[in-house]
């Protein structure tokens, strides 16, 4: 074809043509410049196997060829055919002519908006068509220019019983309802159904589920728990929504079965390798915390781990490396083991006397809660020595859940906030002062011979504590000498002293004597008075933190704990979370339920619980 012998073609009607191969190249208005050369293979051999669907477009220059506008990748893969065999079926290739310049522009930039595509039951068909004639899902996908997801999806529809791609054809059902139609493996059944649905407003959720009434999720805690492979491999059937992607396993006796033997595997290892007097396996996925109050179970606790001077090193530095997110895998399997070691765990005598509740719960995770005294148990337990016996008579003096150092740090910081709210009642001082040295109070001491002691005040860990500086008066002897702060002429250092006023003087006597006032002077009774009076408030100065207090009592004690502060019992579900914490996380969840407002939202703690919080000291002031 030259430019002697032009194509005459009707411009008005666009009609489409056949050009020879070797008159065709890609025009400048093609804005495909760049595409893959693996791209132009693969569609070169689906072309030759499956023949070119789609024409070309172009626009004829003056020398007689033809710039192909549209369709430009399958030209190249059409010259590639021909260059690679002598004999092949494109001598002249379908080309539709633009009338002009303007117009091939518009097709080159609007080909892919302007196709109209298929109706999905043509579409659906089409695929299957090739599908059924060998074509691979990359080659169909290559050949009508979808996603290889797409036709997935349309070859799984391809599979339907002839009268669904009809009624989809025909508008009667949904595309939606057509997929759901896919969940069936019988097709009686599945006829049945649509001449039921029919022209029917009906959702896909409800052809589902006539389809599998019983059938159950794979996101279910059971088929997580037993896992699929597992319920596969004893028979039983899977069905894949590819819509959805979800799973439906639809043999749910077999599914119950293959739950309640592994749970009760893992409820015998309990016994028979790890040692505990007796297990149970619940069916539900949550444990009810107002049945075991019924059951009278007593509760054994983890003996916590102590870790050496070195390990406690070990393992800060190890926690501070994971913190940063640079610990290395030998290094966590290290910290993991010190962890093991700092929770702690049963004893093997608390094991012979207890047992444990096992269940599956709501993500498919195996939950045990351990160290349950059974009734009938608790003699023997107590005989043991692992379970306190419970006091019967008044005298009995239950064990302090605080350690001495604990309960003399918060006796040096109820003196502490004493000692400060006397500092604002120097009458009171005076009073005290005048009241100790009459004979009305028995002492018959001589002003002269007064002994200024200092108490201690100042608890030995001193996170979440303030100290009142005014309390600082009075240094000791060796810090007296070291300073150099003798008074060489005490008559000057007096005359200078009275020059500052009674107002100085009175605060001189305050400080010092409200500092020398020893812990529950007189007696409790009349310390709490006098903290009464002068209107003393130990969390002014003190705030409990997980450094100062709560990571120095028990797990146990901290549930308890937590149980007051939100005015609940150990059943609350907030309460039962916090359980499964490990010590050092239980330390810092109440350390932030103390002073982070969003802990406390989260927690759901009340305007009154927050302010009786707030408030909050231990038993032991």
């Amino acid at each position: 074809m030259t430019k002697q012998q032009p194509i005459q073609a009707d411009t008005t009607t666009a009609v489409i043509l056949q050009i020879p191969l070797e008159t065709l190249y890609i025009s400048n208005l093609n804005p495909r410049k760049a595409v893959s050369e693996a791209h132009i293979e693969s569609l070169a051999d689906s072309i030759e196997r499956f023949g070119l669907i789609h024409n070309l477009a172009g626009l004829m220059d003056e020398d007689g060829k033809v710039g192909i506008v549209a369709g430009g990748c399958r030209l190249r893969a059409i010259q590639m055919i021909a260059e690679r065999s002598n004999t092949h079926p494109f001598a002249t290739v379908p080309v539709k002519l633009a009338a002009d310049v303007a117009e091939a522009e518009d097709w080159s930039s609007a080909e892919n908006a302007a196709r109209e595509d298929m109706i999905p039951a043509d579409e659906i068909r089409a695929f299957g068509r090739m599908k059924s004639r060998g074509a691979s899902v990359p080659e169909i996908a290559l050949a009508f220019a979808v996603t290889e997801a797409r036709v997935y999806q349309r070859l799984a529809l391809a599979g339907l019983p002839a009268p669904v791609l009809d009624a989809l054809a025909a508008g009667e059902i949904s595309l939606g309802i057509a997929k759901a139609f896919t969940l069936s493996d019988d097709e009686a059944l599945t006829l049945s159904l649509l001449d039921q649905v029919k022209g029917q407003a009906i959702s896909e959720s409800a052809i589902k589920n006539a389809l599998h009434p019983d059938a159950i999720k794979a996101s279910d805690r059971r088929a997580k728990f037993v896992g699929i492979d597992a319920y596969e491999a004893e028979g039983g059937t899977v069905t894949c929504d590819l819509f959805s992607e979800e799973a439906f396993l639809v043999s749910p006796a077999l599914l119950d079965r293959l739950f309640t033997e592994k749970l009760e595997t893992a409820r015998a290892d309990l016994v028979e390798t790890q040692g505990w007097a007796w297990a149970e396996a619940r069916p539900e996925a949550w444990l009810n915390y107002y049945e075991l109050d019924q059951m009278k179970l007593a509760r054994l606790y983890p003996i916590e781990g102590d870790l050496t001077e070195e390990e406690t090193q070990e393992y800060d530095e190890l926690a501070e490396l994971a913190n940063g997110g640079v610990l290395d895998e030998e290094g966590e399997a290290r910290l993991s083991e010190l962890q093991v070691l700092l929770d702690g765990d049963y004893s093997e005598d608390q094991k012979a006397h207890a047992g444990c509740i096992i269940l599956v719960n709501g993500s498919g995770k195996v939950e045990i809660t351990a160290g349950l005294v059974r009734p009938e148990d608790k003699k023997a337990a107590i005989e043991a020595g692992v379970l306190q016996a419970p006091q019967t008579t008044k005298s009995d003096t239950p064990k302090s859940p605080y350690s001495q150092r604990l309960v003399a740090d918060m006796q040096a910081i109820r003196l502490a906030s004493v000692q400060a709210a006397l500092l604002t009642k120097p009458e009171l001082v005076l009073d005290l002062l005048g009241f100790g040295l009459s004979k009305a109070s028995g002492s018959f001491e001589s002003v002269f011979g007064l002994r200024l002691d200092r108490p201690t005040n100042v608890p030995s860990v001193v996170d979440g504590f303030t100290h009142e500086p005014r309390l600082e008066h009075g240094i000791d002897a060796s810090e007296y000498w070291q300073k150099g702060s003798r008074v060489d002429d005490l008559s000057e250092a007096f005359t200078a002293f009275r020059e500052d006023g009674k107002k100085a003087r009175n605060a001189q006597i305050t400080e010092a004597i409200a500092r020398t006032l020893p812990y529950r002077a007189g007696g409790a009774e009349f310390f709490d008075l006098i903290a009464d009076e002068a209107g003393a408030e130990i969390r002014q100065h003190w705030t409990p933190t997980a450094e100062n207090f709560f990571s120095r009592v028990s797990a146990g004690r901290l549930v308890d704990l937590l149980c007051e502060f939100l005015d609940c019992d150990a059943r609350d579900e907030r309460v039962a979370g916090f359980a499964k914490l490990k010590k050092a996380e239980k330390a810092q969840k109440m350390d932030k339920l103390v002073s982070d407002p969003t802990t406390q939202k989260l927690m759901g703690l009340t305007p009154d619980q927050k302010a009786k919080l707030d408030k909050w000291v231990p038993d032991c002031t």
